[in-house]
């Protein structure tokens, strides 16, 4: 009581006048990896303190809550990818701008790639467990690399022609001439795609189909705005706007499609998963029953766009065969339940000192 704001310790002024100043510079940067830290501790306790029941009801809530949204996104931007294919087609023609050429391909093969991403979610979905034993949910990350090399494939060749207008044209002939229907066109293009990019925002970490249609929208207007801006100033400027940009821009597409279908080949390879589903399943593993005395090894990997959770457990040489069955089949299927996990693997030991099981083959 009585004592002035700014009196304790490392205070300036005493109170009189002065001011709370936040942190700047390196103990700005501190504090919030400080902050950050603590924020992304307590979201790990507060998945830890949920039970398996409640990760699978929310999961379950989500997915029937977003299935709507989900089916908008695919087939509005089907829909939408039609209508624009034909604008920019209108577009490109009418105006010969190289750029909006290259805004065109890519609005073309568009709707191709959302035929072939219904598709692929559609086999994953009918699956015949007699030829398909582990299902088929690995189709979905293969038609996600089979379209972003259809993407690059047709970046190489707009790079192709584009080179060839820059090699071949006639420096006399001055700038091109400027079609505002076509630059009309392609704004329209342009203000589709940003409302489908801020529909799908929210579905991409759901749903892998969608984030490659968000990343596909994300692409589509920086290369409509560029290819805006690269057209208009090679008809008002000067000529070679036009191709060197739609050189750019296909550079542009090639790096971000060949980074996706990168990411899309670890999960096909077997990328391990991230550190808080491994802690997670630790977790289910020490809290699954008493009867387990130790975990020895938790191994989680990709398998397409879910996962495969491997489990060594420690439990008393004495159990008899019945409880240690019991205990790994109900851990196998609280494992299996949980939403990103596609299959489990529960391997019971009653030591800790041997050689790790499954080593690789590395000899075949």
């Amino acid at each position: 009581m009585g004592g002035t704001l700014g009196s304790g310790p490392g205070s300036k002024g005493h109170g009189h006048g002065s001011k709370w100043r936040p942190p700047m510079g390196r103990s700005a940067l501190q504090a919030r990896r400080v902050r950050g830290f603590y924020e992304a501790q307590n979201e790990t306790i507060e998945r830890m303190l949920k039970s398996v029941e409640e990760h699978v009801a929310e999961a379950r809530q989500e997915q029937g809550d977003d299935h709507l949204k989900f089916q908008i996104a695919v087939w509005g931007s089907l829909v939408a990818n039609v209508i624009l294919t034909v604008l920019q087609l209108y577009a490109a023609i009418s105006s010969g701008s190289l750029s909006l050429f290259t805004t065109m391909a890519d609005a073309i093969f568009d709707p191709l790639s959302n035929v072939t991403l219904i598709l692929t979610n559609r086999a994953v979905k009918r699956v015949d467990p007699a030829r398909f034993p582990s299902g088929k949910a690995r189709l979905e990350t293969v038609g996600n690399i089979t379209f972003c090399f259809i993407m690059t494939a047709v970046s190489v060749v707009l790079i192709a022609f584009s080179a060839q207008d820059l090699a071949k044209h006639d420096k006399e002939a001055g700038t091109k001439d400027f079609h505002l229907p076509s630059v009309i066109a392609v704004c329209v293009a342009f203000a589709t795609k940003f409302s489908l990019f801020l529909y799908t925002w929210s579905l991409k970490d759901k749903y892998s189909q969608v984030r490659i249609l968000w990343q596909d929208h994300r692409n589509d207007l920086l290369v409509n705005g560029f290819g805006i801006l690269t057209s208009v100033g090679g008809a008002k400027l000067v000529w070679w706007l036009d191709p060197a940009g739609a050189i750019f821009l296909s550079v542009i597409i090639t790096a971000i499609w060949l980074r996706t279908a990168f990411t899309e080949f670890l999960l096909l390879v077997g990328v391990t998963a991230s550190v808080e589903i491994q802690q997670l399943i630790t977790y289910v593993c020490v809290t699954h029953s008493p009867l387990i005395k130790q975990i020895d090894t938790v191994r989680a990997y990709h398998s397409g766009p879910r996962l495969i959770a491997e489990v060594d457990v420690v439990m008393d040489p004495d159990a008899s065969l019945m409880e240690t069955h019991d205990v790994a089949e109900e851990l196998q299927m609280k494992l299996e339940s949980l939403p990103d996990v596609e299959r489990a693997y529960v391997h019971v030991d009653y030591e800790t000192t041997h050689k790790p099981e499954h080593a690789y083959k590395k000899d075949l």
